[in-house]
């Protein structure tokens, strides 16, 4: 395990403090993050959320923890605010089979995280492959007397759980009266004994497309049982960190809680993170009255909140820029100083890597370490994004005014110069997963125009104009380009 400057703190929102970071063994972590609901394209604030996820995971690996990272998908059981399931919804939407809709939503998602540069989690269960785990945690809780059936329904009795337990409403601050004032008018609610009550099993009606049987009928999990079970089956009855969204502190995440000491006795996660809502324009992002903006839309520009399109490493750039515990105000100046900034950082790296010092003397030392000190430091305290970066900014001024001739290069000693390669680079692009999206075009540039010289090639040997197709792959020879022909069409690789 890398030495650390300085103890890891994260804000728990059980406590509502900062504390020390313990995980339960010592250099082991269990996390388990809420996914999405997989019925639509993910959206901008979801992403947020796995984005600042997936920055923490990075960190404490690069800390040396071994981790187990889940974070699953939900595909059964969401209902929206009328009763119907998302999943059925989406299938009826679309004109697919529910498993269809689930597909091709995941498939978007997985496709949206990658363009954002985040790592996969250790394990991603969906919810409709733990039927069986979700059952007997509804027994468990039955068992306990926590929980009573009603016409093939069984729901969790928050009253006795917070009579018994005194713990309902910890992690969201509500009490049962506010509850009672929130809790949504869904079908079937004449049922609950008290209005607060919600199912962890529902009877399915006779048209509902998802369905499972169970000893009380054939039906479906609640929403909130899955993420108890899949978190107990893959991390134990209590693990490290468990994370998701402001949004599910409640009733999501209140429920969860209550599920697993209903089910065990004990509590879920030892540690709670919750990431803060993204705001366009000051305001919350609604479709109704127009104020939203889609990844895609963000990236091409096709929207009126924008004045341009942003390559997706300048919208990450744009969300390390504020704490992921604190609200996040997408602008277009915003997204303009963002990109600013990125490609100044970008350029500062290139600039790092060709600076040489001969090591006369060592006299800004000193100040390089302790800056890169700092920006480790601040990562220590809750993640603190912006803090780093501000500290990484302060190095590329120096970087800047070494290699303009500012401050004599050989005032830095080989040494720090080599922590400040190694340490840049592990913050930029280790940590925060930050890539150089020049390289990424260049790319997509080389990409273009080899396709385009490979289709006049075969065009050429269609017409049997051999001198023309075998001046091309020579040439590409030439270039270290070996050009193959096969079946399946033309490839090529460098040499």
């Amino acid at each position: 395990m890398m030495s650390i400057k300085h103890e890891i703190t994260v804000y728990n929102s059980l406590s509502r403090k900062k504390e020390v970071f313990k995980p339960i063994n010592e250099g082991f972590i269990g996390m388990y993050v809420c996914g999405p609901t997989v019925y639509s394209d993910v959206h901008l604030g979801n992403v947020r959320t796995f984005v600042s996820f997936d920055i923490m995971y990075r960190y404490l690996l690069h800390a040396g923890y071994k981790i187990r990272y889940v974070r699953n998908i939900t595909d059964v059981g969401h209902l929206l605010d009328d009763g119907e399931d998302r999943m059925s919804k989406g299938a009826k939407k679309d004109k697919l089979e529910p498993m269809e809709v689930a597909q091709k939503y995941s498939n978007g998602f997985h496709h949206m995280m990658s363009i954002f540069n985040t790592k996969k989690p250790n394990i991603e269960p969906r919810a409709t492959g733990h039927i069986l785990e979700q059952i007997e945690m509804v027994q468990a809780i039955l068992d306990n007397g926590l929980a009573y059936v009603v016409n093939g329904s069984v729901y969790f009795d928050t009253l006795k759980f917070a009579k018994e337990k005194e713990s309902y409403g910890q992690l969201s601050g509500r009490i049962i009266e506010d509850l009672i004032a929130e809790s949504r008018e869904l079908k079937n609610q004449s049922e609950k004994n008290h209005p607060s009550d919600f199912a962890i099993w529902m009877k399915a009606s006779e048209e509902h497309l998802m369905k499972w049987n169970s000893p009380w009928s054939v039906g479906f999990p609640g929403w909130h049982l899955e993420c108890s079970a899949m978190s107990t089956k893959y991390l134990g009855k209590t693990f490290d960190i468990h994370g998701g969204g402001n949004d599910l502190k409640f009733p999501h995440h209140e429920n969860e809680i209550a599920q697993n000491v209903g089910a065990c006795g004990c509590s879920p996660a030892n540690y709670w993170l919750h990431t803060n809502m993204l705001l366009m324009n000051g305001r919350k992002m609604s479709k109704s009255d127009g104020n939203t903006i889609s990844p895609d839309e963000l990236f091409s520009g096709e929207s009126p909140h924008v004045s341009q399109g942003y390559d997706p490493m300048v919208v990450k750039f744009f969300m390390l820029m504020t704490h992921y515990n604190s609200t996040l105000d997408l602008t277009d100046d915003a997204l303009k100083a963002a990109d600013k900034g990125y490609k100044r950082l970008m350029e500062a790296y290139k600039v790092l890597n060709a600076l040489e010092t001969k090591a006369t003397s060592n006299t800004a030392d000193d100040e390089i370490n302790a800056l890169l000190d700092q920006a480790f430091a601040d990562m220590n305290d809750d993640f603190n994004t912006p803090k780093s970066l501000s500290r990484i900014f302060e190095l590329v001024t120096k970087i800047n005014s070494f290699k303009e001739g500012h401050i004599d290069i050989n005032t830095l000693s080989n040494e720090t110069l080599s922590r400040l390669r190694d340490d840049f680079y592990a913050l930029v692009f280790d940590v925060f997963g930050l890539k150089d999206a020049s390289s990424s075009n260049d790319q997509a540039a080389l990409d273009g125009l080899m396709e385009l010289i490979t289709d006049l090639r075969q065009g050429a040997r269609e017409n049997k104009d051999w001198g023309t197709s075998d001046k091309i792959r020579d040439k590409l020879s030439e270039l270290k380009i070996q050009v193959k022909d096969g079946k399946d069409g033309t490839s090529w690789t460098f040499n």
